[in-house]
């Protein structure tokens, strides 16, 4: 009887797994609506309880939403923070634990809320004028600090006459004369300033307290004795013009009154005071107005005295930085060969480091990101990245350093999908022997020794990098078919100063080298098919696929999205249009013509002979479709084979809506389909 059971169980386990197997399909478009992150988790200051950001996709409206939900740190105990069906974000812990302020989005805008832990009261303390951000509970857990835009009128050029009763009139025109006058993602902004405000964390009337015609944005740091808070701004008089540049503040909370901390030309942010409340840790770099330069930690004496470099010995980017509670050190996230990481530096600036799969918050291409928080025992809690997952929460216990997954969010879906493999790649550049990395997505259920189509997918920045992240779009190209490549050349961070500054006045330059070489390398092995080498990629990555096809014929079809053809025409009308000049090349376009020109994708338009599609978002600011339009143009008059692509109400993040990012992977796939 019992051996017949157990046959019989045999027999159910062998037929559930043959089922699991025959059921189990790629990764498909639809798909991408279904998946869900973990980001900005918040552990409770006793080190039991996470608050942090779920985000998932609505097929409906075709957006983001997030939801603020509570784990425990064993991950038994899972549920949402509130019953609405609303945005929440920005969940922050009071400072005993019995109280979570976080920031809800409604149809009349945003506002702080309060959470109360024992009873589960919910209570709104605001009605804004516009949204909050940076909310920070003081050390006596009494006040909220926050930042927040404050309007401003435009300048008035002209007084109009009074229309008549009931005239249909034509709109006032946007008058502005501000150096920063639009955003791409957010379109024209409204004149204003943002400042720092505190409201009672039972409720009240928010109050001011800095002043000005300069913004404060940033990270906001209470001092132990709740009497100053930290901040970074630029206050100087000609701040418009020195973009780059911000100090390290202190404002006291019952005056008003502001004291500069700092005062070399260059970006001091996130200033964090340590909790005895003797040093001030801060990040950011003297600046020598270049293409790239490493954010360093920095450390000065609560009055501003001392300073000094901490992360000398790191040549790498420093953010994210969380004082210990015993003031003798910091933890703080960097990105290391295409890897993020979270470590631990000491006062003399010893690092070490605690874990190496920090990401995954990036679901579009494998960008790197993630977020972490300490509680005050030490308990660490981050978001994870897999190539196989979009991220989960993780837990670094304060005794056990073992980490321990929380959180499971795309369980119901990535099991049943068979992904493409993530490997990485090193070769040899052919300039000058350094060491190139990058990374090879294969599609599911690849037999190794079989050539296959070569998809290239080059990074955006391209002061940027890309990592072994979970990709929706790189595992929809696996998926067709293709073997991708998605190279870090050099100009990528993660490497040091040095490697992302060779492209200081040299761009597009060696870069193109760094790319070809890795396609090369994939052809040596035997990983690619040399007769169906296939391009893309978006922004920078834009503007490589167009100068590559301008450089060589060796790709069947290529896939241009959102580039720079012209630096010459999107210096002078981009977003950022201010940036460019010495930090990219040097002097204005007025001033160095055939400079900018040389680097300029369509000085080479001449030379294409590849069938290619040009992609752009039709409210693109950073990179306007102009630009796209001057390439396919081109490629119209020379009677090249081409198609253009606009994509209606899209910025340039062209794949911020769900059904964005399955256009964009259609389309290239369906483009590079015809010519194979």
């Amino acid at each position: 009887m019992i051996n017949s059971f157990r046959f019989f169980t045999c027999i159910l386990l062998l037929i559930s797994i043959q089922l699991t197997a025959q059921t189990k399909k790629n990764f498909e478009a639809l798909d991408v609506f279904q998946l869900e992150y973990a980001n900005d988790p918040q552990i409770s200051p006793d080190g039991n309880t996470v608050v942090y950001r779920r985000t998932g996709f609505d097929i409906m409206k075709d957006g983001s939403k997030g939801d603020l939900w509570l784990v425990s740190n064993d991950g038994r105990t899972h549920e949402k923070l509130t019953s609405r069906a609303i945005n929440e974000s920005q969940g922050r812990w009071s400072p005993s634990g019995d109280r979570i302020a976080f920031v809800s989005k409604g149809d009349h805008g945003s506002e702080i809320y309060v959470y109360w832990m024992v009873s589960g009261a919910l209570a709104k303390l605001t009605q804004l004028e516009n949204s909050p951000s940076s909310i920070s509970w003081s050390p006596n857990g009494e006040t909220i600090a926050f930042t927040m835009k404050v309007n401003a009128k435009a300048p008035v050029i002209a007084k109009m006459p009074a229309k008549p009763k009931d005239a249909k009139w034509a709109k006032a025109p946007r008058i502005t004369d501000r150096l920063k006058h639009e955003a791409d993602g957010r379109g024209y902004l409204k004149p204003g300033f943002t400042h720092v405000f505190t409201i009672p964390s039972e409720g009240g009337s928010p109050r001011q307290i800095t002043s000005g015609d300069f913004n404060h944005r940033g990270s906001l740091s209470w001092s132990p004795d709740g009497e100053h808070i930290y901040f970074s701004a630029n206050r100087n008089k000609n701040w418009e013009y020195e973009f780059r540049n911000s100090e390290v503040y202190s404002v006291n909370v019952a005056s008003g009154s502001i004291s500069a901390l700092t005062d070399r030309n260059g970006p001091d942010s996130s200033p964090k005071i340590s909790p005895d409340g003797k040093y001030i840790a801060y990040t950011g770099y003297k600046d020598k107005v270049q293409a790239y330069q490493v954010q360093t930690l920095q450390m000065m004496n609560a009055n501003g005295t001392n300073k000094k470099t901490i992360s000398s010995k790191l040549d790498r980017d420093v953010r994210n930085i969380v004082w210990a509670s015993d003031s003798e050190g910091l933890y703080f996230m960097y990105n290391d060969l295409g890897i993020t990481k979270i470590g631990h530096i000491d006062l003399q600036g010893n690092v070490t480091d605690i874990v190496s799969n920090v990401g995954g918050t990036t679901l579009g291409r494998p960008y790197a990101s993630g977020s972490f928080s300490v509680s005050v025992d030490g308990s660490m809690v981050y978001t994870m990245s897999r190539p196989d997952s979009p991220s989960d929460l993780v837990i670094v216990g304060n005794k056990d350093k073992t980490p321990r997954t929380i959180t499971s969010l795309n369980n119901d879906l990535l099991p049943y999908r068979s992904l493409g493999e993530v490997e990485e790649i090193w070769y040899t550049s052919s300039v000058d022997k350094r060491d190139i990395q990058g990374w090879v997505v294969y599609p599911p259920n690849h037999k190794k020794g079989t050539k296959l189509p070569l998809l290239v997918e080059n990074h955006g920045g391209p002061i940027l990098n890309y990592g072994p992240h979970f990709s929706a779009e790189m595992q929809l190209y696996a998926a067709a078919g293709y073997v991708v490549f998605y190279p870090n050349p050099r100009g990528s961070t993660s490497y040091g100063e040095e490697f992302g500054n060779l492209l200081y006045n040299n761009y597009p330059g060696e870069d193109y080298n760094d790319v070809m070489d890795g396609v090369d390398e994939l052809i040596k092995q035997g990983v690619a098919d040399e007769n169906k080498l296939y391009v893309t990629g978006g922004s920078a990555g834009g503007i490589m696929t167009a100068w590559i096809i301008g450089k060589n014929n060796r790709f069947k079809a290529a896939v241009v999205a959102k580039p720079v053809m012209n630096w010459i025409s999107k210096t002078l009308t981009a977003d950022n249009y201010y940036g460019y000049a010495n930090s990219r090349y040097p002097g204005q376009p007025w001033e160095n013509f055939e400079n900018y020109w040389k680097f300029s994708p369509i000085s080479l338009v001449g030379n294409v002979e590849t069938p290619t599609m040009v992609m752009v978002g039709m409210n693109d600011l950073r990179t306007p479709p102009s630009e796209a339009k001057q390439l396919y143009h081109a490629l119209k008059l020379r009677k090249i084979e081409t198609v253009l692509v606009e994509i209606p109400d899209a910025s340039h993040g062209i794949a911020a809506r769900p059904s964005n990012l399955i256009t964009k992977v259609a389309h290239t796939l369906a483009w590079f389909q015809k010519f194979k």
